[in-house]
C-alpha cells in the first residue's frame, strides 16, 4: 500500500509538470451553485484533478472533480430535486471532450458509433472498460433517481460521473441508500439540498489489454447539507438535518451502508484514503451562521 501511495504521489507530481496551471483552474461561478455556499470540499487541493462542469443542453448540471490517472470521479455534487425515483433508460452514455482538448467542447458527448477511443481515452473511461467487467456496474454518483427534469436526469449518464460498482452493492444496499436518502430529502428538506457523493480507492484496477484502465473504488461514501428543513418532522429524521452522511463497501459481501454524522465520515475518510487533515465536505460543516447556538449544533 505505502508503495502504492509513493508511486501515485510521484505520478501526480509528473502530471503537475505536464499540466501546468491548467489543473489548477477554480471552479467557474455557474457551478459554483451545486456546492454549498459555493465551497468545494476542502482538503483535495494538493492534487492534480479535474474540476468539471457537467454540461448537457447548454446547461450546467451539476459538478465533478475527476482523476484521470484512474480514469473515474472522486467525488460529484449536485443538488438534489424532488423525485418520484423513476429512471431515464433510454439515455446514450456520453464522455467529456473538455478532458482530451483544450478546445474540445464543454458539452459532454454522445460516444461515437465508430471505435475512435484511441483520440480521447488517455484521460477518460471509455464504454470499452466496462465491456467485460462481470463483476462490477456502471455507478452513478449523481443519481438520476436524485434528478426531476429530464435534462439533469440524462446528464447523469456521463462515464466522468460512474464509477466501478460491484453489482450486488449497486443493486443492494447502495440502491437502498438512495432510495432513503430521496424519500428523506423529499419528504424534509424545505429548501436547497447539496449532496457530494464520492469513493475511496485502494489501488486495484480493472484491466483492458493488459492496461489499467479504471480504479475499483474500495468505499462510496455520500454526505448531504439541507439547511431549511421541517423542524416538525419526527425526531429520527429531524436528527439527520441540517446534514448526515454514509459509507459502504464495495463488495459482495459485509457490503452494508452505514449512516453517521458529517464529522463521522471525514474523520473515517482522513483514515482510509488521500485527503488532508483539514478536510472537510461542506463550508463550515454545513452550520447556518445565524443557528450556531441552536440546540442541534451544540454537541
Amino acid at each position: 500500500m505505502s508503495v502504492y501511495r509513493t508511486e501515485r504521489k510521484l505520478l501526480y507530481l509528473l502530471i503537475v509538470v505536464m499540466a501546468g496551471a491548467e489543473v489548477q483552474d477554480k471552479i467557474s461561478q455557474e457551478c459554483k451553485q451545486f456546492l454549498y455556499m459555493g465551497t468545494m470540499p476542502r482538503g483535495l487541493e494538493e492534487q492534480p484533478l479535474k474540476k468539471i462542469c457537467q454540461y448537457y443542453s447548454g446547461k450546467p448540471r451539476f459538478f465533478t472533480l475527476y482523476d484521470t490517472f484512474s480514469h473515474t470521479p472522486v467525488y460529484s455534487a449536485y443538488t438534489f430535486k424532488r423525485s418520484d425515483g423513476s429512471k431515464k433508460v433510454d439515455v446514450p452514455w456520453m464522455y467529456e471532450p473538455q478532458l482530451s482538448l483544450v478546445s474540445g467542447s464543454r458539452e459532454m458527448e454522445q460516444f461515437p458509433s465508430v471505435n475512435i477511443h484511441k483520440s480521447f481515452e488517455d484521460s477518460q473511461a471509455v464504454l470499452d472498460d466496462y465491456s467485460d467487467t462481470v463483476i462490477f456496474e456502471r455507478g452513478q454518483l449523481n443519481p438520476d433517481e436524485h434528478q426531476a427534469d429530464p435534462d439533469d436526469k440524462a446528464a447523469t449518464y456521463t462515464l466522468t460521473n460512474v464509477v466501478p460498482r460491484v453489482r450486488e452493492f449497486n443493486i443492494g444496499p447502495w440502491k437502498i441508500h438512495e432510495h432513503t436518502v430521496r424519500k428523506r430529502l423529499n419528504n424534509y428538506c424545505r429548501g436547497t439540498a447539496y449532496v457530494v457523493t464520492g469513493v475511496t480507492t485502494s489501488g486495484q484496477s480493472i484491466h483492458r489489454h493488459n492496461i489499467n484502465r479504471l480504479g475499483i473504488p474500495t468505499y462510496l461514501w455520500s454526505a448531504y447539507c439541507c439547511v431549511d428543513f421541517d423542524h416538525n418532522a419526527p425526531y429520527s429524521e429531524r436528527s439527520k438535518f441540517p446534514a448526515f452522511a454514509a459509507h459502504g463497501l464495495n463488495d459482495r459481501e459485509n457490503n452494508r451502508v452505514q449512516e453517521m454524522t458529517v464529522q463521522q465520515l471525514e474523520d473515517f475518510l482522513k483514515r482510509v484514503t488521500y485527503v488532508s487533515s483539514s478536510f472537510q465536505i461542506f463550508y463550515d460543516n454545513c452550520v447556518p451562521p445565524n443557528t450556531v447556538n441552536s440546540p442541534l449544533h451544540s454537541a
